[in-house]
C-alpha cells in the first residue's frame, strides 16, 4: 500500500517466540519440534487433576537475556497469571502466562530505516508464558488435536504503538528474530512456528494523536507476509471510514493464499481472560547477582559485532550488514578467517577474501538454510584452504569456482579436488611464454590494435592464453608476459 495523504497506520506487535529450552515451562516432558503428535505430554501438561507445575529455570533465564539485550527493566519480583479460555488444544483451560506483574518492562528495538537513519521501536513488556496446543485440520473436515506443545516455554514481546508502515513492521520483527537468535533462546523458524507475531492495527487522520479502533491479524508466518497482511488490513480500514462505516475490534485470521484476512472472531480485552494470580506457582524473585551473571555471559550482539568488523577487520559497511544478518554466517565466516590466520593487514586482506566468497557463493549455495549453517557441507576450514591456494598462485580464481562447486557437492577438501582434476595453475614462465608467442602469432591483426592505441583488446590476449593453457596459467604471469612481449614489437605505422 503506498503511503495515505489522508490516513496514517498505527501498529504494536506482538512477537512469541518459542525458546530452546529441552524441556517444557512446567513439567520434564520434552519441548522438542516434530516428534509424533501427543507423545511429548505428561499429566502436568495435560492437566490432569491434582498436578502441580514446577518451573523451568531456563525460561527465566532466556527471557533475563531478552529483556538485557532490549535494555528493559528487571522486575525483583514477578508473578505468573491465568489466562482463562476455552479452546480444544488447551486441556487445561487456562495458559499460564504474565498479565499485571510481567518481569521485564519497557527497552526497545533499534531498526535501520530504508530511507536511512534509524529508529527506536519502544517495548510495553516481555513476559513468560507457555504454547497452547495445535488443532489441525484434514481433509476430511475433521480437527485433531497435537498437545505436544502444549507447556512449551515461550516469552512474548510486545511493542508499543510506535510502527509507522508495514515495512517497519517487517524490519522490527527481522530485528527481534536476529536478536533472539544471536542470544540462542530461539531458532527463529517461522515456518515451523517457532517465531510467531501478531499485529494491533488501527488508521487515523494523518497528523492527529488519538488512537483509532484497532483490529488484530494473525497467523503471519514470514516477514512478506506480514507486510502483505498489513497492507491489505490498512487499506480496508481507510476503505471503509472514507465509505462512512465503522471500524470494528475484532481478530482477523490472513489468508495469504487469497491474499486477504477474515474474521475469525471478535477481539476480546483482557477482563474477558479473567486473570488471576496462579495459586500453584510461586513468584519469580530475580536478584541483581542473577543479572549480572546472565550479564556477564550474553554474546556479542549484531550492532557490536557489525561495528567490529568494519573498525578491527576493515571490512565495507555493506560487508558487515550482510555478514551479520545471521548469526550462523557471521560464526561461519570467523571461523573461516580464524582458520586463515594472520595478523594486522594479512588479517584484513584475509577477511575480504573471506567475506567476498561467504557473500556470494556460500549464500547462494546454503539459501534458507543460511540462519544455522548447520550441516554445510563446505566448512570454514576447507574453504580456508582454499582462499590459501589462490593466495599462494596453487590455483586462479576462475579454477576457484569449478573447485567450489565440487566442493559445494561433495564436501571435499580442495586440496585433493585440485590433484585429482588437475587443476594446479601453472607459474612456469616458459610454458606461459609458448602459449603467449602462439597466441600472439596467429592474431596479427588484433597485434596491430593494440599497438594502434586500442587497450581493450589485451583482454582477447589473455583470454585466448588462458584457452591454450585450459584456464590454468597463472594470470597474474600472463599479463605479464603478455605486456611485455607486445610491448616489444615495433609498430608497422
Amino acid at each position: 500500500m503506498k503511503a495515505d495523504e489522508e490516513f496514517e497506520p498505527v501498529i504494536g506487535l506482538e512477537v512469541h517466540a518459542q525458546l530452546l529450552t529441552q524441556t517444557k515451562a512446567f513439567c520434564g516432558c520434552s519441548a522438542r519440534f516434530g516428534d509424533e503428535p501427543n507423545t511429548n505430554v505428561c499429566p502436568v501438561c495435560l492437566g490432569m487433576p491434582g498436578t502441580l507445575p514446577v518451573l523451568n529455570v531456563r525460561l527465566v533465564e532466556f527471557i533475563l537475556r531478552m529483556g538485557l539485550a532490549a535494555g528493559s527493566r528487571i522486575a525483583a519480583r514477578s508473578v505468573f497469571a491465568r489466562k482463562n479460555y476455552f479452546y480444544p488444544d488447551l486441556p487445561k483451560g487456562y495458559q499460564i502466562s504474565q498479565h499485571d506483574a510481567p518481569i521485564c518492562a519497557g527497552g526497545g528495538i533499534d531498526i535501520d530505516l530504508p530511507g536511512g537513519g534509524t529508529k527506536r521501536i519502544a517495548l510495553a513488556r516481555i513476559h513468560m508464558e507457555e504454547d497452547a496446543g495445535k488443532s489441525v485440520h484434514d481433509q476430511d473436515a475433521d480437527t485433531l488435536v497435537d498437545l505436544n506443545r502444549c507447556g512449551v516455554p515461550l516469552i512474548e514481546i510486545v511493542s508499543e504503538p510506535e510502527i509507522s508502515s508495514p515495512r517497519e513492521a517487517s524490519l522490527y520483527l527481522s530485528r527481534v528474530r536476529q536478536l533472539v537468535t544471536y542470544l540462542g533462546i530461539c531458532d527463529g523458524n517461522m515456518e515451523e512456528g517457532s517465531l510467531r507475531c501478531d499485529a494491533n492495527v488501527s488508521v487515523r487522520p494523518r497528523g492527529t494523536t488519538p488512537l483509532g479502533t484497532k483490529t488484530e491479524v494473525k497467523n503471519m508466518n514470514s516477514f512478506r507476509n506480514v507486510e502483505r497482511a498489513l497492507e491489505f488490513e490498512i487499506g480496508r480500514q481507510v476503505r471503509l471510514i472514507r465509505d462512512g462505516g465503522t471500524v470494528v475490534q475484532e481478530t482477523l485470521l490472513w489468508d495469504a493464499d487469497r491474499n486477504v484476512a477474515l474474521p475469525m472472531r471478535s477481539k476480546e480485552e483482557a477482563h474477558d481472560y479473567r486473570y488471576f494470580p496462579d495459586p500453584d506457582l510461586a513468584a519469580v524473585r530475580v536478584d541483581d547477582a542473577w543479572i549480572d551473571e546472565v550479564k556477564r555471559k550474553l554474546p556479542e550482539l549484531p550492532d557490536a559485532r557489525r561495528r567490529r568488523f568494519v573498525a578491527v577487520l576493515g571490512l565495507p559497511p555493506y560487508d558487515a550488514d550482510v555478514l551479520t544478518a545471521e548469526k550462523g554466517v557471521a560464526d561461519y565466516f570467523e571461523e573461516t578467517l580464524d582458520a586463515l590466520g594472520g595478523e594486522g593487514p594479512v588479517r584484513a586482506q584475509n577477511a575480504k577474501a573471506a567475506s567476498n566468497w561467504v557473500m556470494t557463493d556460500i549464500l547462494r549455495v546454503a539459501g534458507a538454510g543460511r540462519a544455522s549453517m548447520k550441516g554445510f557441507p563446505v566448512s570454514p576450514a576447507h574453504l580456508a584452504a582454499m582462499i590459501r591456494m589462490i593466495a599462494d598462485g596453487t590455483i586462479s580464481g576462475k579454477i576457484a569456482k569449478e573447485v567450489f562447486e565440487d566442493m559445494a557437492a561433495t564436501g571435499g577438501d580442495p586440496r585433493v579436488i585440485v590433484e585429482r582434476k588437475g587443476l594446479v595453475q601453472v607459474s612456469d614462465q616458459g610454458a606461459i611464454e609458448r602459449a603467449v608467442d602462439a597466441v600472439i602469432g596467429s592474431n596479427l591483426p588484433q597485434v596491430q590494435k593494440f599497438l594502434d592505441g586500442n587497450q581493450k583488446v589485451f583482454g582477447f590476449f589473455v583470454g585466448e592464453t588462458m584457452k591454450i593453457m585450459k584456464g590454468k596459467g597463472n594470470p597474474k604471469i600472463v599479463n605479464e608476459v603478455l605486456r611485455r612481449k607486445l610491448g616489444a614489437i615495433p609498430s608497422r605505422r
